[in-house]
């Protein structure tokens, strides 16, 4: 009886992936420190701040709690109920979008409409798009199964979904968030075993669609152009990267120590958002930016590695969903990362579980509870157990 006792608690916990659960503590905890070291000069000097040092981490803080407390609700949801309820919650987030685009509704900031105020926080519906995309994707790729050699099923119909969105996230405007969905479908079709001509369309109609959209727009032509030589214009387009590159080459091996950035202070833009990583790499150095990259490489192997079990057990819908969340959390962390070295144009996107911003920790910490979940159902079927 007692060692019956004794023994649930460790029964309860396998069936969790600990690893996974370890490495967003990681993830979280290392952004939760940086963010404050990367914003308490900003927030010391800001009058909307209220001159106090503590102002981002504090909300920084709220959001992780906000997130967590989501996550678990999220992990109560079984994966049929996600299938089931894909298609209703792309069409919400297509509506969100809209919203987003009409004066008075949505919010704009420095030329950017990409914010739905709720009065308490604003919320960014791109960033539920991208969860929503990642299951309905699946979703699409489960049901047009058979069909998945037909040009005018399968092709046309996601093409024509992913050009809607694209137009409606290119009008607020936010290229990056186009970027990652279309890596989440295109990666999810190809996971999905599309034939490779349907896939090969969407290869070559979405660059060419979105080289007509840069072609199209001097902003955007000089965003991409920009970024080859910062120092060509070193106080204007190149303004950002300059000083990105600045505090990497500052940090060296180990760093500058913890709190001791130069660039934080007022030289660097969005240093505790977009650019959260060229702080880490001037305090911590090559070994501190090595570990976080490493910390992301680490979740997307265990992501792919739960997806392959649940193809295994035939789940095909799950392993879409684990596959996809391992697409979208690395592809998303490569072009943050390397707009931070200099390799990529700049975009506006942040680093996964680590840069401010309120609904981008929260859908994180979201998806990571359906990777939980998928896990965990995973274990179940295995076990012959009901899920």
């Amino acid at each position: 009886m007692i060692s019956a006792s004794l023994n649930t608690p460790r029964r309860v916990m396998t069936d969790y992936d600990t690893v996974l659960t370890w490495i967003i503590v990681a993830l979280l905890s290392i952004g939760l420190v940086m963010v404050y070291s990367a914003s308490i000069a900003t927030a010391e000097a800001g009058k909307f701040t209220g001159y106090q040092p503590t102002y981002y981490l504090v909300r920084h803080t709220i959001f992780i709690c906000v997130g967590l407390l989501a996550a678990i609700v999220v992990l109560q949801v079984p994966t049929q109920t996600w299938q089931n309820l894909a298609p209703y919650l792309f069409l919400f987030g297509v509506v969100l979008l809209l919203l987003v685009l009409i004066p008075g509704i949505g919010k704009s900031v420095n030329g950017s409409r990409r914010w739905l105020s709720l009065f308490v926080i604003n919320l960014q519906p791109s960033e539920l798009m991208k969860m929503f995309a990642v299951l309905y994707a699946a979703d699409y790729t489960v049901r047009k199964g058979a069909v998945k050699d037909s040009l005018s099923k399968a092709f046309f119909p996601m093409f024509g979904v992913m050009a809607l969105v694209g137009t409606l996230l290119l009008l607020e405007p936010d290229m990056g968030a186009f970027v990652v969905i279309c890596a989440i479908a295109m990666g999810t079709l190809w996971l999905g075993g599309f034939n490779l001509k349907i896939f090969g369309g969407l290869v070559i109609a979405l660059p060419v669609a979105f080289a007509a959209l840069i072609l199209s727009s001097p902003y955007r032509m000089q965003r991409v152009i920009g970024f080859m030589d910062p120092w060509s214009d070193p106080y204007g387009k190149g303004y950002q990267l300059s000083h990105a590159l600045i505090a990497f080459g500052r940090g060296e091996w180990f760093g500058v120590g913890l709190g001791a950035s130069v660039e934080k202070l007022f030289y660097l833009p969005e240093a505790h958002t977009d650019f959260l990583l060229a702080v880490i790499a001037e305090e911590l150095g090559f070994f501190g930016v090595s570990a976080v990259i490493l910390l992301f490489g680490w979740l997307i192997v265990r992501a792919f590695a739960i997806g392959r079990q649940a193809a295994m057990e035939d789940r095909l819908f799950a392993a879409l969903v684990a596959q996809g969340i391992a697409v979208w959390i690395g592809v998303q962390a490569m072009i943050n990362i390397g707009v931070n070295m200099g390799v990529l144009p700049t975009k506006g996107l942040t680093l996964p579980f680590l840069s401010f911003g309120g609904s981008g920790v929260v859908v994180n910490l979201m998806a990571m509870a359906v990777l939980l979940r998928i896990d965990y159902e995973n274990r179940r079927v295995a076990r012959g157990l009901p899920i």
